[in-house]
């Protein structure tokens, strides 16, 4: 049944990434902070552990939504990291590099779960990722669980949702292109994301971008 649902899964695979046409960026404008919440537990030696928890409910089918975030082509079109091998196989080990940093960031993980086109389990950079799709009529309702250190939970809603929202894009046919690390923070929108995800959560909105210092 896994052969005949990966060969499913290459009829979705794009030929060529150079292939897309591209939209028009200056048309998108991100929808309000939503579909987040944050869970706070303690780790083993008893340090402070948060968990921020993302849903979303995608037009798209589990098994196109499962190609999307386990493939490296469709990777590199949407996600804040870039992956040098396939996620969707238990036991494969990937390397993973962040998008979009100064400087390569690059970490490997092993997948621990995969249950395609229901459940993923992996690292990045250190910090679980677990993702849950479920069939919802024609669509899929998409929830992810990452750590995240506390300052920065806000930020990381804010690149998630800028994420999620490049991915619909794609999987409905009008890409708008990747939209992570530097050039997600210049994006209209970004600051306004950032701080209505910390009003939701009760922290401080975090001072992001840093603002240069005011010479005397």
């Amino acid at each position: 049944m896994k052969r005949a649902f990966r060969r499913w899964a290459l009829k979705l695979r794009p030929r060529d990434a150079k292939e897309k046409k591209v939209i028009n960026r200056e048309h998108y404008t991100p929808g309000p902070a939503s579909g987040a919440q944050v869970r706070k537990d303690r780790g083993p030696n008893g340090e402070e552990k948060w968990t921020l928890v993302l849903v979303r409910e995608l037009r798209h089918a589990p098994e196109k939504v499962w190609q999307a975030i386990t493939d490296p082509v469709h990777l590199r079109e949407w996600a804040p990291f870039d992956a040098d091998q396939n996620l969707g196989a238990v036991g494969t080990t990937v390397k993973l590099t962040t998008a979009g940093a100064p400087t390569p960031r690059i970490t490997e993980t092993t997948v621990t779960r995969a249950d395609p086109p229901k459940a993923l389990e992996s690292k990045w950079g250190g910090f679980d990722m677990r993702w849950e799709l479920e069939a919802l009529g024609g669509g899929t309702r998409l929830t992810l669980w990452t750590n995240i250190g506390h300052r920065f939970i806000a930020m990381g809603a804010a690149g998630w949702h800028i994420c999620f929202e490049v991915l619909d894009r794609l999987l409905s046919g009008t890409p708008i292109g990747r939209l992570v690390g530097p050039d997600a923070m210049k994006f209209g929108g970004w600051e306004r994301l950032n701080a209505e995800y910390a009003k939701q959560f009760g922290i401080e909105s975090p001072n992001w971008p840093p603002k240069p210092a005011q010479q005397s």
